[in-house]
């Protein structure tokens, strides 16, 4: 079982963290209101965990694309590019376009 004071810390950043979002919209204080009249204050404390995890699934994920983008699009075509300017008689700013869309495809077709 958690300790008392455990608990009442967690209440005071819940109460904290709901203060300051209310102030923003009135909906969160809304649906705080709804599910601690229907599901009491542990349900509003597994609330916050749940949306915590959504959160930081969703940053996780945005987070995953940057990294491709960069990965599979930025470094191939820039490289790419400078290959073509310097092996061929064109110019970097001729080739990155034409860079930039096969590595876009690449990307796009990898998943």
């Amino acid at each position: 079982m958690p300790k008392p004071e455990l608990l009442t810390q967690v209440k005071a950043l819940a109460d904290d963290a709901t203060a300051q979002a209310s102030e923003y919209s009135g909906v969160v204080g809304t649906a705080r209101q709804y599910i601690v009249d229907n599901f009491g204050q542990t349900g509003l404390i597994a609330a916050y965990i749940v949306l915590t995890v959504l959160v930081l699934f969703v940053v996780s994920r945005l987070a995953k694309l940057t990294f491709s983008a960069v990965k599979y699009l930025v470094v191939p075509a820039v490289a790419l590019a400078f290959l073509a300017s310097v092996f061929l008689p064109i110019s970097f700013a001729v080739a990155l376009p034409v860079s930039v869309t096969v590595c876009s495809l690449f990307l796009l077709f990898k998943g």
